[in-house]
């Protein structure tokens, strides 16, 4: 219910035979101030309402279906627990407290009729779901000096949830140590409260305060300190404890639900200069708005433990504990015992030890207690603190699933802080204070987790999300452990060896280093080869969990880069340490296929998983001669373990070879390729094709060989008597259309854009029309197969040969990955069977083809649209992976996009991210070339090096070098003349290009290394080594010798390049304005590198109930039914919250859609609160400057605006403007969208001069980037017409409205509406500027007016009528649906509006959806990703009107 636990709070849900391990892994710190912070609100909202909140199982059932208001308060409920699971998520808990706004408890009642109407609906999920649902009950608990607190329950929650919504609580927070009884029975932590006697609704629980023990004593005062340092954002930056910033709440200064509607001319609206058109190099101040005063109050100077710990014995038998030495403000000094009783004043001072109790000791209970009595200003300081804690939004205090780090940070103050020093220095190796039975056995809670039943939804919702909670504390323990590797905290288990060679345990967790040792990898590349290999391993592991089949095991991995080194972290197999490796492999190959064994389990397992990954079971000679068959790659080995599971690791060559890397001697590549330049040598020979190419891959060979086999059962039929053909024709026609079909519109997700009606699509063709052709073709055989079977079989075989299918009478397309590895030999089939070797290879080179010649121009096909542009390189990656295509063809796809001035934004986007990937490369080596003492000031030369061209002399004193060099001396600029050591320019020419061609590490001589010394870089030969590395890696010329030309040639910005640069390697620097030009010192000095982070790569675990609810809501809403759509994601975001928690991204996708149908649906409220909350959610999980937090950012501005929120809507527009500036600079697509926002808000400010610079821009972007006949610039040129008739500027408002005019006409025709509205809006133009014409000619005649003209009406456009061009800019209420639909989406919406709003305002929005639907014969989908169709500008009354400045509202 609404007092739901918390997130990654308390004990891990685990089985019950993990739970030993695991059962109390709550943290202390998320024990204590997660939970209940939500509750504390919610509960203050159940309380202020009466309990209207839940009225026993009857509300919970109305609330899943009623969608009156913010749908989560009680769909909710969906927490589940069963049996042994000791956790509970809300579902939201953002939701839970409703953004702490009082209406959505009220106003629930309204819908039930409605809601018992629907309940039919959704029979089918219900019978599932409705196990998740419990009953509700209402228990009053009673502290100790307090007033009894009454509070609504979940059945099924734990009592350990009580306690931890009382330290939550603002009145509660400082107890640790009581336990809950009722009647005098105290109860059991871990008991459910319906398996509780006696208690029912009403019942009093008592809180009793109960003795301390050590541990209970250390847990106590870590949450004082927890709730004292609860403001303070230095965590979030230090990248520690899963916290991370948010900014919402400071630029919308306060929740946005609780605002009073603005007037319009009550609001400033000047943007900063940084956000108006024109800026150059956006500032970085920023980016993190008021850091200044984001920590609080200070209550005490000074709490630690103190040095006269521990009790000597005496005193431990008079019950001491530990000793407390605390400094208030009034600066008092005290030693504090504790005792099992609580905590008193003793007599000891620095220097004498006296532990008898001070006079007076003032005994407490609560530390804070205590404080309070000794600190007035501390007592002040704790209440503001809890003021403000409990004023947060929800979603800014729950701890995020991983840890998001930021690039740039303010200088934070260092605190004495005891408890931090002893977490950094005791063996705490994660949890042990917690866990009994220390350390965790990693290997067994994710294998466990893994083997948990799944039959049934509760069942697969436990077991995800106790997978996701293992895996979540694995990732953040092997960074831990990766970190400390690197920072040399770790023993090695081989210390004897070289330092590259060596391997680590911590914590039960394995960790290697990406070097070749052994020269495991000579023949592949190498320690190339070495560094990319556990990547590739990764992917190996992720596809293998995602197919899950049960009984195969993979290894937790997770692989961490951190200071130029690659670690590897994985759970360790039982058994695997004590045996040789040889002994343990019981499949696979660990000689690279010299050696190879198979075992029929293995075969069973990987043959199922092999039908999903496409993957060929094949056969290959062993050193007997004899043949072996595999399902996998050789060098994937099968271990069985001492626990009896079947293991797979190294799966790094799960997919077949990319052939267009390899030089290979039997292969030729085809004319168009080798015209490419392939095949071009790769560094390693690892390369592989990724998975999804592999399915469009397959995908369109399938569409091929339906399309051929149509033909020939169309030829076939021909041949056929008379009465029969009537038959057949009926049907091919449906096999040609469906075809037609599929080529046509290529994908149909993306939602065409409108103004491009005939502009195919080439990407994967979507399942249903290739759906379409099979029936028809399946119904074409049967008819074909009752007269001659044998020819419908002889139609298959042919299309299956013209496909080339591996087998020779049914489709089918799976590929051998180890067909093209040297040394092994393959057992050859017969020519055309599955087993033919060359069959194999070819189809491997085919796929590889498909990359180049389909993929690429699909990819860059699919952006000229600019549907949903990539913001930034990592964006940009995605996109390119999610059409199959590797970043090593990036080179590539430059080359394409750089012939197509459209594409300009994307071409540079992919050069700064090819420049800062080759720029990654060079710098790992010199990382980690680099003296520990000194990485602060060689990263800081580094990137003034890369960044700057001014003076760069790295500052470090010559004694230093002199130490470092063994005497070598070599002052800062002698890279021209030979050094006095006899190094000369040759030699530091040859280590320098030893590192570049060590990229992705160091080279294997040791000698490379000393020699290359960081401090020889120049900005020149920096940028030569970039040139070079982007040539030998992605066959790209970059012709830029320094930062200058890079700017000057692709207009990449610098600030955006640091961004991207920092991201990528994990530093962060410090937050303030560089001056990147400054001709006398060097722009970056030591002070400006604050921290290196880690940059960590591991699995995502999958929600897949909660993926298919919200696939299957898609697909509703696809058919314009927004209401069932917005039932199956509401329903997809309570799984979702039930196996993630609060904070995920993909909760975040899911709110910004719910927000997105709410505003569809006409509540534009309740898209504000959900919208909301998908922004502090982005910002916590993907960061604050993410590209799709900047696409939140724009929603939200539409949404405030909606509610009337008019200077809210601009502040918010500013910031997504001034974050996708700094990310990719003004040129962009986006950009041009923003400002026509801006610009229609401002307009409606009446600020009619700023308006125009905006609307200017974004008529120069969409100019560039869609052409002149575009909808987009007609309806530029129609905002900038009505901004400049309002200025009273009519002869420029008509040229432009022409201009409208004319794209409408040649576009629509001259029947269009909108062409019709724009020949309106030029007559009336027309006529003002005539009168206005008529007056200037009266006055230059006559000197005064004579006749009496009508004035001149210049009134401002009515807010409806901006929101209304809002929407259509913005690409709302477009979506294909037929003239039935509407009148559906008609009774849903007028059913939805009588609850809460008034007839006349139902008549409006019925008007205007379907006035847009039918104006557009278009119309509505919500599109995922938020891309904005264009629209065409909507010109009602109102707005014509605001055109020719006689408003009628």
């Amino acid at each position: 219910m609404v007092l739901e636990m918390e997130t990654k709070n308390s004990n891990s849900s685990v089985t019950a035979d993990a739970a030993a391990a695991t059962t109390k892994t709550n943290k202390a710190k998320e024990n204590n101030n997660l939970a209940g912070s939500k509750k504390n609100q919610s509960q203050n909202l159940v309380n202020g309402n009466g309990t209207t909140a839940a009225d026993g199982p009857a509300t919970k059932k109305k609330g899943k279906k009623n969608r009156n208001k913010s749908p989560p308060v009680t769909a909710d409920e969906a927490a589940l627990i069963n049996g042994h699971v000791e956790e509970k998520k809300s579902v939201d808990d953002g939701d839970a407290d409703a953004d702490a706004n009082a209406n959505v408890l009220v106003g629930k009642e309204n819908g039930s009729a409605e809601a018992e109407a629907e309940s039919a609906e959704l029979e089918t999920e219900d019978i599932d779901l409705d196990a998740l649902h419990d009953v509700g009950i209402n228990v009053n608990i009673s502290c100790p000096g307090a007033e009894l607190l009454s509070v609504q329950l979940s059945s099924m929650e734990l009592v350990q949830e009580i306690h931890q919504l009382l330290m939550d609580r603002e009145e509660s927070c400082h107890r640790t140590c009581f336990s809950l009884q009722l009647d005098n029975v105290t109860l059991d932590n871990f008991a459910e409260l319906k398996t509780i006697e006696h208690l029912e609704s009403g019942s009093t629980i008592k809180v009793v305060e109960e003795p301390y023990t050590m541990r209970e004593a250390r847990i106590h005062v870590r949450h004082v300190r927890d709730l004292l340092k609860n403001l303070d954002p230095a965590d979030a930056y230090n990248g520690n404890e899963c916290t991370s910033l948010t900014y919402l709440n400071t630029i919308t200064q306060g929740d946005l639900l609780d605002k009073k509607k603005t007037r319009p001319d009550s609001v400033d609206c000047t943007p900063p200069d940084y956000v108006t058109p024109g800026v150059y190099e956006p500032p970085l101040l920023p980016l993190h708005p008021n850091f200044k005063n984001a920590k609080g109050p200070q209550a005490l100077k000074v709490l630690t433990t103190s040095a006269w710990n521990p009790p000597p014995g005496p005193r431990k038998l008079h019950g001491d504990l530990m000793y407390l030495y605390v400094i208030t403000m009034e600066e008092k000094r005290y030693h504090i015992s504790a005792c099992s009783r609580g905590f008193f004043i003793n007599q000891s001072t620095d220097d004498t030890f006296n532990p008898k109790p001070d006079n007076p000791s003032h005994l407490s209970h609560s530390l804070i207690d205590l404080l309070f009595h000794i600190s007035p200003s501390f007592r002040r300081a704790f209440q503001t603190i809890q003021k403000r804690r409990t004023l947060r939004h929800a979603f800014e205090r729950v701890a995020t699933p991983y840890q998001v780090y930021q690039w740039a940070a303010p200088t934070l103050e260092h605190t004495v802080d005891a408890i931090r020093a002893e977490d950094a220095f005791s063996s705490k190796l994660g949890y042990e204070e917690h866990i009994p039975g220390q350390t965790r056995d990693w290997n067994e809670e994710l294998q466990t987790t893994r083997e948990l039943p799944r039959k049934t939804l509760p069942e697969r919702l436990l077991r995800e999300r106790a997978i996701f909670k293992v895996h979540g504390d694995f990732v953040t323990a092997a960074t831990r452990g990766a970190m400390a590797v690197i920072d040399g905290n770790v023993l090695a288990i081989n210390p004897g060896e070289d330092s590259k060679m060596q391997m680590f345990i911590w914590n039960n967790i394995f960790f290697s280093l990406g070097f070749d040792v052994r020269d495991h990898y000579k023949e592949l590349g190498g320690d190339y080869a070495a560094y990319v290999a556990p990547r590739y391993d990764l992917h190996g592991v992720r596809v293998y969990n995602a197919v899950d089949v049960e009984g195969l095991y993979t290894l937790g991995t997770v692989v961490i880069d951190y200071r130029g080194y690659r670690v590897t972290a994985q759970s360790i197999i039982p058994g695997i340490l004590e045996r040789e490796q040889e002994q343990s492999v019981v499949y696979g190959s660990i000689d690279f296929g010299k050696t190879v064994l198979s075992h029929p389990k293995y075969l069973e397992l990987l043959r199922q998983a092999g039908k999903h990954l496409k993957i060929l079971p094949h056969s290959v000679y062993n050193e007997r001669d004899e043949p072996v068959e595999l399902c996998s790659s050789v060098e994937c080995k099968g271990i069985i373990g001492n626990d009896g599971r079947h293991y797979i690791l190294d799966l790094l060559r799960t997919f077949p070879p990319d052939v267009n890397f390899l030089k290979l001697q039997d292969v030729k590549l085809s004319k168009e390729l080798v015209e490419m330049g392939f095949p071009i040598e790769h560094r390693h020979k690892l390369c592989c094709l990724r998975q999804e190419l592999l399915e469009a891959f397959v995908e369109d060979r399938y569409v091929n060989f339906i399309r051929i086999a149509a033909m020939h059962l169309q030829q076939l039929n021909a041949k056929k008597p008379e009465e029969q053909e009537s038959q057949e024709k009926k049907k091919l026609p449906a096999v040609e259309e469906a075809e037609k079909e599929s080529q046509e519109n290529g994908n149909e997700k993306q939602i065409e854009k409108l103004q491009e009606p005939k502009k195919e699509q080439a990407t994967p063709v979507e399942t249903k029309s290739a759906e379409a052709m099979v029936n028809a073709i399946r119904e074409a055989q049967s008819h074909v197969a009752t007269s001659n079977e044998v020819q419908a079989a002889e139609v298959v075989k042919q299309a299956c040969a013209a496909v080339g299918s591996i087998k020779e009478k049914e489709f089918d397309f799976r590929f051998n990955p180890d067909v093209f590895s040297p040394g092994i030999r393959h057992v050859d089939g017969e020519e055309s069977t599955s087993g033919s070797v060359a069959k194999q290879k070819l189809l491997v080179q085919e796929a590889a083809e498909f990359l180049v010649v389909k993929q690429i121009p699909a990819f860059v096909k699919e952006h000229l649209s600019h549907s949903s542009p990539p913001i930034d390189g990592q964006n940009l990656t995605e996109s390119l992976h999610s059409h199959g295509i590797n970043v090593r063809y990036l080179g590539k796809v430059i080359k394409t996009l750089g012939q197509m001035p459209r594409m300009e934004y994307l071409h540079r986007i992919a050069i700064m991210e090819l420049i800062v990937r080759a720029t990654k490369h060079i710098y790992y080596t010199y990382m980690q070339s680099t003296d520990p003492m000194q990485l602060s000031v060689a990263i800081s030369h580094f990137l003034n090096c890369l960044l700057t061209n001014g003076p760069v002399n790295p500052v470090i004193s010559n004694d230093e070098v002199h130490k470092k060099r063994g005497g070598n001396g070599g002052g800062k600029h002698n890279k021209h003349k030979s050094s006095k050591g006899g190094k000369g320019q040759q030699q530091q020419q040859q280590a320098a290009t030893q590192i570049l061609n060590g990229s992705g590490s160091s080279t294997s001589s040791s000698s490379s290394t000393s020699a290359y010394d960081w401090t020889q870089v120049t900005p020149r030969s920096l940028w030569q080594q970039i040139r070079r590395e982007s040539k030998a890696y992605w066959d790209w010329d970059l012709d830029c010798d320094s930062m200058d030309s890079a700017m000057q040639k692709f207009g990449i910005m610098r600030i955006c390049l640091l961004r991207a640069f920092c991201l990528k390697v994990g530093i962060q620097v410090f937050l303030r304005e560089y001056n990147f030009d400054s001709k006398h010192k060097p722009t970056f000095g030591d002070d400006d590198i604050v921290n290196v982070f880690p940059v960590v790569k591991h699995i995502s675990p999958r929600a897949s109930d909660a993926y298919n609810f919200y696939t299957t809501g898609q697909a509703k809403i696809q058919q314009g039914l927004f209401k069932e759509g917005y039932e199956l994601i509401s329903e997809a975001l309570n799984l979702l919250n039930n196996v993630f928690g609060a904070m995920h991204q993909e909760n975040g996708s899911c709110l910004r859609m719910l927000a997105r149908l709410s505003y569809l649906l006409g509540d534009a409220q309740d898209a504000l609160a959900i919208q909301q909350r998908a922004v502090i959610m982005s910002e916590r999980v993907n960061g604050i400057d993410n590209p799709s937090t900047i696409l939140e950012y724009t929603h939200l501005s539409l949404y405030s605006f909606a509610n009337g929120h008019v200077g809210m809507s601009l502040k918010l527009l500013y910031r997504a403007r001034y974050l996708l500036v700094l990310t990719c600079g003004e040129d962009h697509p986006e950009v041009a969208l923003i400002d026509s926002n801006i610009s229609l808000i401002l307009h409606a400010l009446g600020e009619y001069e700023l308006s125009l610079r905006f609307i200017e821009h974004a008529l120069k972007l969409n100019l560039k980037y869609f052409g002149n006949k575009a909808m987009h610039v007609a309806v530029s040129y129609h905002l900038m017409a009505r901004t400049q008739s309002c200025m009273g500027d009519f002869r420029s408002a008509l040229n432009n409205e022409k201009e409208t005019y004319t794209i409408y006409k040649s576009q629509l025709g001259d029947k269009h509406e909108k062409t019709r509205d724009s020949a309106e809006c030029l007559r009336l133009l027309t006529q003002q500027a005539v009168l206005l014409q008529r007056k200037m000619n009266d006055i230059y005649s006559n000197g005064k007016l004579t006749s009496d003209l009508p004035p001149i009406h210049i009134t401002p456009p009515s807010m409806g009528s901006v929101l209304e061009m809002l929407n259509t800019i913005n690409g709302i209420l477009f979506v294909q649906i037929s003239q039935r639909d509407i009148v559906k989406v008609r009774s849903e919406i007028e059913k939805h509006l009588k609850a809460n709003t008034d007839e006349s305002d139902v008549n409006e929005a019925i008007k205007s959806i379907v006035a847009s639907a039918n104006n557009n014969g278009e119309s509505d989908t919500v599109n995922d990703n938020n891309q904005q169709q264009a629209a065409p500008a909507q010109l009602t009354n109102g707005e014509t009107a605001a055109a020719n400045a006689t408003v009628s509202s």
